[in-house]
């Protein structure tokens, strides 16, 4: 593929203790005070935006370079040498005097996710970090999770509009994925539906889930979510009609042009703009506006073959759309691909091992892949 991306915002070291089975148990049952619970090992990969996307765009086909921030520390070793197996860690910064992000990942088989966070030198990221000949001779400009980035979401978004201003002005597309966001910590307070108010008419591609989205929009909403779901996973409670679509509706008011939002489970939900809005679109993506504009469906997500972990899902998922959308692909093939990825990816307790060629994917989903069932 000719075109050249950056894959740049959060980096981390995600450590992944190993659970046995844990059956129809729930996470208070399993993580009670003075409990010692026996573990089967550790998973110890890269994390964050920078390095589940990046590198699965690399591993997908796409050229691809990795800009974070990491420290000169133990944790920071072992992400530069990961990255390095891929031939990857020229663009990180190495910083003296900060440490390196990390995350512990309690993972317990068929239960949503508990991540314990620190940001480390990512609080740090700003868009002066980013060089401008990088910008220059890239297609597409991928950024994720500023909720977990101080310098991307203080003083109301400035750095984080600066920064999509910057990769505009040099014609390359942007696409933007979030975080979930800490309600307990500084961030929590944040007003984000200012921020994005402020950042989506720079952006190309917007890519939140729907957790991260409704947080960030209407939190009486999100606390509504909360009281319907119970001890359920959210997205297993949500209607498109009812809860995705209004939430799409001020994405789009705001100025989005391409709009995914990922479900879970369930599969993810797309709108594109009308063609004069995705004419704003980086010119070096070439995207073909004709065969995008005015599209909106929901993807299903298709059955994997098992779950291990669902660390990484909405990362890769969205590596195989932006790798499909460069290379020509329609919508709908790229959103084919996406939940496709995102159901290899489950299969593995990382990000990486389990994705396939977009050529194996095409073959299984020809052969009747089997989609999750139910209606959205």
């Amino acid at each position: 593929m000719g075109k050249k991306v950056i894959a740049a915002g959060h980096i981390c070291l995600d450590i992944t203790p190993v659970f046995s089975k844990a059956g129809k148990k729930t996470m208070s049952s399993i993580l009670q005070p003075g409990k010692l619970i026996q573990m089967k090992g550790v998973d110890v990969h890269t994390g964050g935006s920078v390095a589940n996307t990046g590198l699965a765009m690399k591993i997908l086909g796409a050229d691809v370079t990795l800009m974070g921030k990491i420290g000169k520390d133990a944790f920071g070793d072992m992400i530069h040498n990961i990255l390095k197996e891929y031939k990857a860690e020229k663009g990180m910064l190495v910083m003296e005097g900060e440490s390196t992000s990390y995350s512990v990942i309690l993972a317990v088989p068929g239960i949503d996710r508990i991540f314990l966070h620190n940001p480390g030198a990512n609080d740090t990221f700003q868009a002066d970090d980013v060089p401008q000949k990088e910008l220059e001779n890239a297609s597409l400009f991928h950024f994720g999770y500023p909720p977990l980035m101080k310098k991307m979401y203080e003083h109301h978004g400035e750095e984080l509009q600066k920064l999509m201003i910057k990769v505009k002005d040099t014609g390359a597309a942007t696409s933007l994925d979030m975080a979930a966001v800490d309600s307990a910590a500084d961030v929590g307070h944040i007003d984000w539906k200012q921020i994005l108010e402020k950042v989506i008419p720079y952006v190309d591609f917007f890519m939140p889930s729907a957790e991260e989205l409704c947080y960030m929009l209407d939190k009486e909403r999100f606390a509504d979510w909360q009281k319907r779901a119970g001890s359920q996973d959210i997205t297993e409670i949500l209607d498109i009609e009812k809860d995705i679509k209004p939430l799409a509706k001020q994405c789009m008011d705001f100025g989005a042009k391409v709009l995914l939002i990922k479900c879970g489970t369930p599969g993810i939900y797309y709108r594109t703009a009308g063609r004069n809005t995705l004419m704003k679109v980086g010119k070096k993506a070439e995207l073909n506006i004709n065969r995008w504009a005015d599209k909106e469906g929901f993807e299903k997500s298709y059955i994997p073959e098992r779950v291990l972990s669902g660390t990484g899902a909405g990362d890769t998922s969205i590596a195989a759309f932006l790798t499909a959308m460069l290379g020509g692909y329609t919508i709908e093939e790229c959103m084919q691909l996406s939940t496709a990825t995102g159901a290899s990816c489950v299969t593995e307790y990382d990000a990486l091992s389990g994705l396939k060629s977009f050529s194996e994917l095409q073959k299984k989903i020809k052969e009747g892949w089997v989609k999750v069932p139910g209606n959205v």
